[in-house]
């Protein structure tokens, strides 16, 4: 008798895959309630966008900023505010001004995020991760620019939660403030001039920042792939 064949190991799903399938599905479920007027779809949200930006707008560019500088700190996502900067305040204040002020703004929460969790926050955060069963991050002194590197170029992990774990970890600052200057400001820039372009529908604008945001992205995975190699050979 031959022997019985085994069942072949299922393969799993990847993620990338699951988020795709989950996109499509979302997708598929709004056309479906929206009796799939496509078109009207995107009136309604061209509305929505209009309305938001209409209300940072009145609100003014000092309140908005500071909302940049501060909200993110407490886990407001930081391309919900990058977004609408442009087609809120280009026109008034020109895109230049735009991207700076926002820089400025995103570089005061680092500051913030940064020295709560490292002096105001600490003690609460210290009980906080030991309740949870987890030892306080130590980092090494030669270790410093590899955290850094680590938690700026891998994506998923919110902004926030990056200067908290800095903070936390006692990482020199100026090292921080440097590096984050390096790697986030592009990027954040790129989003500020797309925003625009998208809202106004400029589409050579819109082509040039993406292709920026993309350029960025792929550059950032692959200076990973080559700081992760260079460590496994360290």
């Amino acid at each position: 008798m031959s022997a019985p064949v085994a069942p072949a190991e299922k393969k799993k799903l990847p993620l990338i895959k699951l988020a795709v399938i989950a996109a499509v599905l979302l997708i598929a479920a709004v056309l479906a309630v929206s009796g799939g007027d496509i078109r009207g779809l995107i009136a309604q949200c061209g509305t929505l966008i209009d309305r938001a930006v209409a209300v940072i707008r009145n609100a003014g560019p000092v309140a908005f900023f500071t909302a940049i500088a501060v909200l993110p700190a407490f886990g407001v996502p930081t391309l919900t505010l990058i977004l609408p900067a442009g087609p809120a305040f280009g026109e008034r204040l020109g895109m230049g001004n735009v991207v700076l002020f926002t820089s400025l703004a995103l570089m005061v929460n680092f500051i913030l995020t940064y020295f709560l969790a490292r002096r105001a926050l600490r003690p609460l955060l210290e009980k906080l991760i030991v309740r949870l069963g987890y030892e306080l991050p130590k980092v090494e002194a030669g270790d410093t620019t590899d955290l850094i590197v680590i938690l700026r170029l891998t994506p998923g992990i919110p902004f926030c939660v990056q200067n908290y774990l800095m903070g936390l970890g006692e990482v020199p600052f100026g090292r921080c403030l440097a590096l984050s200057l390096l790697f986030c400001l592009p990027q954040n820039a790129a989003f500020v001039v797309f925003g625009d372009a998208l809202v106004h529908g400029k589409g050579k604008m819109i082509l040039m920042a993406g292709g920026l945001i993309v350029a960025i992205v792929a550059g950032t995975h692959l200076l990973r792939k080559h700081y992760a190699r260079k460590k496994a050979v360290a």
